[in-house]
């Protein structure tokens, strides 16, 4: 996949606003922010991004709360949100995008199987979570998951002006 033509998409419109993007990944490990990296001059428009891979990295680095994870699991919509904000509230950022999945090829149960991301998007504010799930190896759903969570920001951020 190549994310080049999202993220030149993604910088305009961003930079049309004045705007940083953040980014908050567990399956991913920093694909999405590499995707927006690859791009020359993206420190105008990206602030950071966090590898929350494990509970204690949400936790500690996101302030996802502890008890939330156990109860919804990582893999789920409030913990997505829960980490879109704190990228958001540990940035200078007004936009995050926050991922947390099942990549596979192990570690998918009957209510999350392999394929299965939480996705957040937090765009000055307002809040839009959504459930994918994805087919092929672990390469095929982190790439698809990268592609997803560009194309559904640039919808959110409307068009270009």
């Amino acid at each position: 996949m190549n994310s080049l033509p999202l993220c030149e998409q993604l910088a305009a419109r961003l930079l049309a606003k004045g705007w940083m993007l953040s980014t908050a990944e567990s399956c991913t490990g920093g694909l999405i922010a590499s995707a927006c990296t690859d791009l020359a001059g993206s420190s105008a428009w990206f602030d950071c991004g966090f590898i929350t891979y494990s509970y204690n990295a949400k936790t500690a680095m996101l302030g996802v709360a502890a008890e939330l994870l156990v109860q919804q699991g990582a893999v789920s919509e409030p913990v997505a949100c829960a980490m879109a904000l704190g990228a958001l509230t540990r940035s200078r950022s007004r936009v995050a995008v926050a991922v947390t999945g099942v990549a596979g090829p192990a570690g998918g149960t009957a209510d999350k199987p392999v394929g299965t991301v939480w996705f957040c998007w937090n765009v000055d504010g307002q809040i839009t979570a959504e459930r994918m799930h994805f087919d092929g190896d672990r390469g095929a759903v982190r790439s698809q998951t990268v592609e997803h969570a560009l194309r559904k920001l640039l919808v959110l951020l409307g068009p270009a002006v």
